[in-house]
Protein backbone atom coordinates (compact mmCIF):
# COMPACT_ATOMS: atom_id res chain seq x y z
CA UNK A 1 0.00 0.00 0.00
CA UNK A 2 2.95 2.46 0.64
CA UNK A 3 4.35 1.61 -2.15
CA UNK A 4 1.05 2.37 -4.43
CA UNK A 5 0.85 5.46 -2.40
CA UNK A 6 4.23 6.48 -3.33
CA UNK A 7 4.20 5.90 -6.88
CA UNK A 8 0.51 7.87 -7.01
CA UNK A 9 2.05 10.50 -5.34
CA UNK A 10 5.40 10.82 -7.92
CA UNK A 11 2.62 10.52 -10.62
CA UNK A 12 0.75 13.25 -9.38
CA UNK A 13 3.89 15.51 -9.27
CA UNK A 14 4.39 14.59 -13.00
CA UNK A 15 1.36 16.45 -13.91
CA UNK A 16 -0.51 13.21 -14.51
CA UNK A 17 -4.28 12.51 -14.14
CA UNK A 18 -5.09 10.54 -11.06
CA UNK A 19 -7.76 9.77 -9.16
CA UNK A 20 -8.80 10.98 -5.88
CA UNK A 21 -8.74 8.82 -2.74
CA UNK A 22 -12.29 8.58 -2.81
CA UNK A 23 -11.88 6.82 -6.01
CA UNK A 24 -10.11 4.01 -4.37
CA UNK A 25 -11.48 1.47 -2.50
CA UNK A 26 -10.78 -0.57 0.84
CA UNK A 27 -10.75 -4.15 1.72
CA UNK A 28 -14.06 -3.66 3.58
CA UNK A 29 -15.61 -1.65 0.66
CA UNK A 30 -14.46 -4.25 -2.11
CA UNK A 31 -15.86 -6.93 0.07
CA UNK A 32 -19.45 -5.43 -0.02
CA UNK A 33 -19.04 -4.52 -4.29
CA UNK A 34 -18.20 -8.12 -4.73
CA UNK A 35 -21.07 -8.75 -2.85
CA UNK A 36 -23.30 -6.49 -4.47
CA UNK A 37 -21.89 -8.00 -8.17
CA UNK A 38 -22.67 -11.41 -7.74
CA UNK A 39 -26.45 -10.96 -6.62
CA UNK A 40 -26.57 -9.01 -9.76
CA UNK A 41 -24.92 -11.84 -11.99
CA UNK A 42 -27.47 -13.71 -10.15
CA UNK A 43 -30.36 -11.42 -11.39
CA UNK A 44 -29.15 -11.62 -14.98
CA UNK A 45 -29.16 -15.76 -14.95
CA UNK A 46 -32.66 -15.74 -13.81
CA UNK A 47 -33.31 -13.20 -16.67
CA UNK A 48 -31.30 -15.63 -18.91
CA UNK A 49 -33.45 -18.26 -18.12
CA UNK A 50 -37.21 -17.00 -19.05
CA UNK A 51 -36.00 -14.45 -21.67
CA UNK A 52 -37.61 -15.39 -25.07
CA UNK A 53 -39.78 -14.50 -27.92
CA UNK A 54 -42.97 -13.38 -27.15
CA UNK A 55 -42.08 -11.89 -23.84
CA UNK A 56 -42.66 -8.76 -23.01
CA UNK A 57 -39.86 -6.90 -21.78
CA UNK A 58 -42.04 -5.28 -19.09
CA UNK A 59 -41.72 -9.20 -17.59
CA UNK A 60 -38.16 -9.01 -18.15
CA UNK A 61 -38.32 -5.55 -15.57
CA UNK A 62 -40.69 -7.77 -13.39
CA UNK A 63 -38.47 -10.88 -12.81
CA UNK A 64 -35.56 -8.04 -12.28
CA UNK A 65 -37.36 -6.66 -9.38
CA UNK A 66 -38.63 -9.53 -7.63
CA UNK A 67 -35.85 -11.26 -7.73
CA UNK A 68 -33.51 -8.67 -6.15
CA UNK A 69 -36.26 -7.50 -3.61
CA UNK A 70 -36.65 -11.13 -2.49
CA UNK A 71 -32.89 -11.57 -1.99
CA UNK A 72 -32.21 -8.53 0.08
CA UNK A 73 -31.30 -6.09 -2.80
CA UNK A 74 -32.50 -2.76 -4.40
CA UNK A 75 -32.67 -2.53 -8.19
CA UNK A 76 -30.99 0.99 -7.78
CA UNK A 77 -31.93 2.14 -11.86
CA UNK A 78 -35.54 2.39 -10.37
CA UNK A 79 -36.14 5.96 -9.29
CA UNK A 80 -32.20 6.93 -10.41
CA UNK A 81 -32.86 10.61 -11.82
CA UNK A 82 -36.17 9.48 -12.54
CA UNK A 83 -35.90 6.80 -14.21
CA UNK A 84 -39.46 4.51 -13.71
CA UNK A 85 -38.09 0.99 -14.51
CA UNK A 86 -35.77 -1.58 -12.59
CA UNK A 87 -33.75 -2.44 -15.40
CA UNK A 88 -32.68 -1.08 -18.94
CA UNK A 89 -33.57 -3.18 -21.90
CA UNK A 90 -32.35 -2.21 -24.95
CA UNK A 91 -33.50 -3.37 -28.28
CA UNK A 92 -32.28 -3.69 -31.80
CA UNK A 93 -31.37 0.03 -32.57
CA UNK A 94 -31.70 1.49 -29.07
CA UNK A 95 -28.00 2.06 -27.93
CA UNK A 96 -28.39 2.19 -23.97
CA UNK A 97 -31.16 2.66 -21.31
CA UNK A 98 -34.24 1.40 -23.06
CA UNK A 99 -37.39 1.51 -20.97
CA UNK A 100 -38.90 -1.81 -20.42
CA UNK A 101 -42.32 -1.71 -21.83
CA UNK A 102 -45.23 -3.46 -23.48
CA UNK A 103 -43.07 -4.39 -26.70
CA UNK A 104 -42.84 -7.82 -27.04
CA UNK A 105 -39.76 -9.49 -28.28
CA UNK A 106 -39.88 -10.72 -32.25
CA UNK A 107 -37.88 -13.55 -33.61
CA UNK A 108 -34.32 -12.19 -34.37
CA UNK A 109 -34.47 -9.34 -32.16
CA UNK A 110 -31.05 -8.37 -30.28
CA UNK A 111 -31.58 -7.20 -27.01
CA UNK A 112 -29.34 -6.10 -23.82
CA UNK A 113 -30.66 -6.33 -20.35
CA UNK A 114 -28.39 -3.84 -18.33
CA UNK A 115 -28.95 -3.43 -14.27
CA UNK A 116 -27.35 -1.90 -11.44
CA UNK A 117 -27.87 -3.44 -7.65
CA UNK A 118 -27.72 -2.32 -4.38
CA UNK A 119 -27.01 -4.48 -1.56
CA UNK A 120 -25.74 -3.42 1.64
CA UNK A 121 -24.93 -0.14 0.84
CA UNK A 122 -22.74 -1.46 -2.56
CA UNK A 123 -23.54 -1.75 -6.32
CA UNK A 124 -22.51 -3.55 -9.11
CA UNK A 125 -23.46 -3.54 -12.57
CA UNK A 126 -23.62 -5.30 -15.59
CA UNK A 127 -25.21 -5.68 -18.79
CA UNK A 128 -25.70 -9.30 -21.17
CA UNK A 129 -27.07 -9.19 -24.59
CA UNK A 130 -29.66 -11.43 -25.76
CA UNK A 131 -30.46 -12.92 -29.09
CA UNK A 132 -33.95 -14.08 -29.97
CA UNK A 133 -34.68 -17.23 -32.12
CA UNK A 134 -33.27 -17.09 -35.34
CA UNK A 135 -30.35 -14.32 -35.60
CA UNK A 136 -29.12 -13.10 -38.95
CA UNK A 137 -25.44 -13.59 -39.59
CA UNK A 138 -24.59 -10.22 -39.28
CA UNK A 139 -26.59 -9.23 -35.86
CA UNK A 140 -24.57 -12.77 -34.46
CA UNK A 141 -21.54 -10.76 -35.57
CA UNK A 142 -22.04 -7.64 -34.00
CA UNK A 143 -23.17 -9.10 -30.88
CA UNK A 144 -19.52 -11.37 -30.84
CA UNK A 145 -17.47 -8.32 -31.58
CA UNK A 146 -18.65 -6.06 -29.24
CA UNK A 147 -18.56 -8.81 -26.12
CA UNK A 148 -15.06 -9.53 -27.64
CA UNK A 149 -14.52 -5.08 -27.50
CA UNK A 150 -15.59 -5.57 -23.65
CA UNK A 151 -13.03 -8.34 -22.85
CA UNK A 152 -10.06 -6.49 -25.12
CA UNK A 153 -11.07 -3.40 -23.18
CA UNK A 154 -10.48 -6.00 -19.69
CA UNK A 155 -7.49 -6.97 -20.69
CA UNK A 156 -6.20 -3.25 -21.26
CA UNK A 157 -7.20 -2.22 -17.49
CA UNK A 158 -4.06 -3.15 -16.32
CA UNK A 159 -2.80 -1.49 -12.78
CA UNK A 160 -0.63 1.60 -13.67
CA UNK A 161 -2.07 1.58 -17.48
CA UNK A 162 -4.60 4.66 -18.43
CA UNK A 163 -8.12 4.93 -19.04
CA UNK A 164 -6.91 5.46 -22.34
CA UNK A 165 -5.50 1.87 -23.16
CA UNK A 166 -8.70 0.34 -22.32
CA UNK A 167 -10.43 2.50 -25.29
CA UNK A 168 -7.31 2.12 -27.48
CA UNK A 169 -7.92 -1.16 -26.83
CA UNK A 170 -11.48 -1.10 -27.96
CA UNK A 171 -12.24 1.23 -30.84
CA UNK A 172 -9.55 -0.02 -33.56
CA UNK A 173 -11.00 -3.74 -33.26
CA UNK A 174 -14.40 -2.67 -33.40
CA UNK A 175 -13.78 -0.15 -36.54
CA UNK A 176 -11.46 -3.17 -38.07
CA UNK A 177 -15.01 -4.73 -38.45
CA UNK A 178 -16.80 -1.72 -39.68
CA UNK A 179 -18.56 -0.95 -37.08
CA UNK A 180 -18.99 2.54 -34.78
CA UNK A 181 -18.32 3.13 -31.38
CA UNK A 182 -20.20 5.19 -28.84
CA UNK A 183 -18.19 7.96 -27.51
CA UNK A 184 -20.46 10.12 -25.41
CA UNK A 185 -21.50 7.07 -23.24
CA UNK A 186 -19.98 4.76 -21.86
CA UNK A 187 -18.41 3.36 -18.27
CA UNK A 188 -17.69 4.83 -14.84
CA UNK A 189 -16.65 3.90 -11.64
CA UNK A 190 -19.23 2.27 -9.58
CA UNK A 191 -19.09 0.73 -5.95
CA UNK A 192 -20.40 3.10 -3.52
CA UNK A 193 -23.27 4.84 -6.14
CA UNK A 194 -24.76 3.36 -9.16
CA UNK A 195 -22.47 5.99 -11.07
CA UNK A 196 -19.25 7.50 -10.32
CA UNK A 197 -16.00 8.89 -11.63
CA UNK A 198 -13.88 8.57 -13.44
CA UNK A 199 -15.98 8.33 -17.25
CA UNK A 200 -14.40 5.60 -19.40
CA UNK A 201 -14.34 6.39 -22.92
CA UNK A 202 -14.62 3.64 -25.11
CA UNK A 203 -11.89 5.03 -28.09
CA UNK A 204 -9.05 6.82 -26.74
CA UNK A 205 -5.23 7.01 -26.95
CA UNK A 206 -2.71 4.68 -25.11
CA UNK A 207 -1.13 6.25 -21.94
CA UNK A 208 -3.95 9.02 -21.78
CA UNK A 209 -6.08 10.66 -19.34
CA UNK A 210 -6.55 9.28 -15.90
CA UNK A 211 -3.95 6.62 -14.23
CA UNK A 212 -5.76 2.95 -13.41
CA UNK A 213 -4.70 2.59 -9.59
CA UNK A 214 -5.42 -0.91 -7.69
CA UNK A 215 -8.18 -0.40 -5.66
CA UNK A 216 -10.43 1.46 -8.08
CA UNK A 217 -13.31 -0.35 -9.29
CA UNK A 218 -15.06 0.85 -12.83
CA UNK A 219 -17.12 -0.61 -15.30
CA UNK A 220 -16.39 -1.22 -19.06
CA UNK A 221 -19.10 -1.15 -21.25
CA UNK A 222 -18.71 -0.93 -25.14
CA UNK A 223 -21.63 0.15 -27.32
CA UNK A 224 -21.08 -0.74 -30.82
CA UNK A 225 -23.43 0.05 -33.72
CA UNK A 226 -23.82 -1.47 -36.82
CA UNK A 227 -23.61 1.90 -38.65
CA UNK A 228 -23.27 5.27 -37.33
CA UNK A 229 -21.75 6.62 -34.28
CA UNK A 230 -24.78 9.36 -34.42
CA UNK A 231 -27.71 9.13 -32.21
CA UNK A 232 -30.93 10.74 -30.81
CA UNK A 233 -32.59 10.58 -27.43
CA UNK A 234 -36.42 9.51 -26.97
CA UNK A 235 -39.08 8.20 -24.42
CA UNK A 236 -40.06 9.33 -20.69
CA UNK A 237 -37.52 12.12 -20.79
CA UNK A 238 -35.04 10.90 -23.18
CA UNK A 239 -33.64 8.34 -21.71
CA UNK A 240 -33.50 5.57 -24.87
CA UNK A 241 -30.78 6.91 -27.04
CA UNK A 242 -31.11 4.98 -30.36
CA UNK A 243 -28.86 4.95 -33.61
CA UNK A 244 -29.68 8.15 -35.85
CA UNK A 245 -29.61 5.73 -39.23
CA UNK A 246 -32.06 2.89 -37.45
CA UNK A 247 -28.86 0.57 -37.64
CA UNK A 248 -28.10 -2.44 -35.07
CA UNK A 249 -26.51 -1.44 -31.57
CA UNK A 250 -24.77 -3.89 -29.24
CA UNK A 251 -23.19 -3.46 -25.62
CA UNK A 252 -21.60 -5.26 -22.80
CA UNK A 253 -20.68 -4.84 -19.68
CA UNK A 254 -18.63 -6.34 -16.42
CA UNK A 255 -17.70 -4.39 -13.41
CA UNK A 256 -13.88 -4.43 -12.63
CA UNK A 257 -11.42 -3.99 -9.90
CA UNK A 258 -8.00 -3.05 -10.31
CA UNK A 259 -5.24 -4.95 -8.61
CA UNK A 260 -1.73 -5.32 -9.07
CA UNK A 261 -1.99 -8.77 -10.39
CA UNK A 262 -4.25 -7.81 -13.36
CA UNK A 263 -8.00 -6.79 -13.61
CA UNK A 264 -10.82 -8.69 -11.41
CA UNK A 265 -14.14 -9.37 -13.18
CA UNK A 266 -16.39 -8.76 -10.51
CA UNK A 267 -19.60 -9.31 -12.41
CA UNK A 268 -19.12 -12.74 -13.68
Amino acid sequence: MAEAEARLAELKAQGREVPGPEMIKNGEQIAGIRKACKLNSTILDEVAKHIRVGMKTNEIDKIVYEYTVSHGGRPSDLGFMGYPKSCCTSVNDVICHGIPSDYVLKNGDIVNVDLTTELDGYFGDASRMFMMGRVSKEAKDLVNVTRECMRRGIRAAQAWNTVGDIGAAIAPYARKHGYSVMLEYGGHGVGLASWEDPFICHAGRRGEGMVLVPGMVITVEPMINMGTEDYYESGFKNWEVHTADGSLSAQWENTILITENGPEILSE
